[in-house]
């Protein structure tokens, strides 16, 4: 059964949040790394859904799913990145972000919280980042004893490029 949507993250159109909303990213996590999205990308935040196999779909693309009687292309995080698969029976979380005026789900391991970050705060990707990382990353923020990587959801979504 679908999650309900946190009410803080709403369906809404685009131009429904305020400025201060910009500077905000919901958290993800991708096989233990702790990273961020855009809040204005962000239409819905679901649980663990159906998802149907895309025959010849790229590697990335883990399936289509049912959002509310439109089709939405769900891409696996994990693979997108060049990650491990997920354990087996271990269900992934679905951001729905609008990239184009399409819909797309962010297969990630966990959803965590909106946090507001002050953009004069976020610092070039390190070298020491992992290159498949680096290549999606807009820049990391500290997060205390973590490192929160932003990441650039219009590059995750150039599949086949």
């Amino acid at each position: 059964m679908p999650a309900s949507p946190s009410p803080s993250l709403e369906t809404r159109p685009a131009g429904a949040f305020s400025a201060d909303a910009a500077g905000m990213m919901l958290t993800l996590t991708v096989a233990g790394q702790l990273c961020g999205v855009q809040v204005l990308s962000v239409r819905d935040v679901l649980g663990v859904q159906v998802i149907t196999r895309i025959p010849l779909a790229p590697r990335e693309v883990a399936g289509s799913l049912n959002l509310r009687g439109r089709i939405v292309t769900a891409v696996d995080l994990r693979s997108r990145l060049g990650l491990s698969p997920r354990e087996a029976g271990k269900g992934a979380m679905s951001v729905v972000v609008e990239v184009g005026g399409e819909l797309y789900s962010l297969l990630a391991d966990q959803v965590g919280e909106v946090l507001s970050l002050d953009a004069g705060e976020r610092s070039p990707n390190p070298p020491t980042l992992d290159v498949s990382w680096r290549e999606f990353s807009l820049g990391v923020h500290r997060q205390g004893d973590r490192l929160l990587v932003l990441l650039d959801v219009e590059r995750l979504l150039e599949l086949g490029a």
